[in-house]
């Protein structure tokens, strides 16, 4: 769900590293040059990049820009291709038969394991060619004046290819604010030890 709907699921990160003032008026370059290429017209597995917040088909933000007062809003896409198991099964049984065909016309009797290996890949890339590939949208809202970024999923895939592509992106590191972080900060070296040897309680 993106932010802009009645409920969503959040996860929150803060940056680690200070930030001078002249990296703000750099970010909507560094977005373009890792901005989402499509590839509907390709045979590959997978794809992803920053969009707009406002268009995913939008990857220049020729329609919106991604300041919005002392936030940054902009949209992580991935797109992913996925063969349904049986009909790679089906399709792979039928190059596998064809291919047989074919090499007992040779006087080879067998079709051997890298044979088979190299007809699993060809069938593969045959049906990602006819198969499109399926978006997914994760808006990003990043609260400038406090350096604290919320990306609209919980997912753990989702957010470790965040991290990653947002670490590319800009040069700067993420740090989860999860409540043990939360707590941390008000907290003493004590009162941290404490915390860490905390053990759950079963009440029933």
């Amino acid at each position: 769900m993106g932010v802009l709907s009645s409920s969503l699921s959040l996860s929150r990160y803060r940056i680690v590293n200070n930030i001078p003032h002249v990296f703000w008026s750099e970010i909507p370059e560094r977005l373009k040059n890792h901005q989402f290429r499509d590839i509907d017209q390709s045979a590959e597995e997978r794809s992803f990049g920053w969009t707009s917040f406002d268009d995913m088909l939008d990857t220049d933000w020729s329609s919106a820009t991604p300041h919005k007062a002392h936030y940054m809003a902009f949209a992580l896409r991935l797109d992913t291709r996925r063969i349904p198991p049986a009909v790679m099964k089906k399709h792979f049984r039928l190059a596998l038969d064809q291919a047989g065909k074919e090499l007992q016309e040779k006087g080879q009797k067998f079709i051997s394991r890298d044979q088979k290996n190299e007809i699993r890949e060809n069938v593969r890339l045959r049906l990602f060619a006819k198969i499109l590939p399926i978006p997914a949208i994760f808006d990003v809202v990043w609260d400038t004046s406090k350096n604290v970024i919320y990306l609209g999923s919980t997912s753990s895939k989702a957010k470790e290819l965040f991290q990653d592509h947002f670490t590319n992106t800009f040069e700067l590191h993420l740090e989860p604010v999860t409540p043990y972080f939360m707590a941390v900060e008000n907290l003493d070296k004590d009162q941290i030890r404490q915390l860490d040897e905390m053990e759950a309680t079963i009440f029933i």
